[in-house]
């Protein structure tokens, strides 16, 4: 398995999806990001199945970015799908969203989330997280090898 510097970034809200990608633009991140609306998109994305059939199985983005309130497969569900497959398993996980219920946080880290992060209301603080994020995560970050 190999890994390109793709982002998966899993949102169900256009606002936040597009917020997103404008502050990966404003901090020079300018890495692939595929988008994936509900948690059953997401998994197809991975997993290279329905709509990504033809997309290479191999090919794993170098950070997924996961939202927890998504339709028809949520958040958590959608992590422990990723985190109970051999070829997904040891991929970056940071749950992106709005919860900042104690719980969800715990769920998250639990269910093996990497990081887990709360989207700041305000856009210039939203900025530096997302800078921060791709900083670390991309490049600062050693990702583990990938068995072929």
């Amino acid at each position: 398995m190999t890994t390109d510097q793709t982002i998966l970034l899993v949102e169900d809200n256009v606002d936040d999806e597009l917020l997103t990608i404008r502050a990966f633009k404003k901090n020079n991140i300018s890495n692939v990001v595929s988008v994936a609306r509900d948690g059953a998109e997401a998994l197809d994305y991975l997993f290279a199945r329905g709509q990504y059939k033809d997309r290479d199985p191999k090919v794993m983005p170098a950070l997924i970015l996961l939202d927890l309130n998504l339709p028809k497969i949520d958040g958590l569900e959608v992590l422990r799908q990723i985190r109970s497959d051999e070829r997904t398993k040891l991929l970056p996980v940071v749950i992106l969203t709005s919860s900042t219920e104690e719980q969800d946080v715990i769920k998250g880290y639990k269910s093996g989330a990497n990081s887990y992060i709360k989207k700041p209301v305000d856009f210039a603080q939203f900025s530096e997280a997302v800078r921060q994020l791709g900083l670390y995560w991309l490049v600062l970050n050693q990702l583990p090898p990938q068995n072929e």
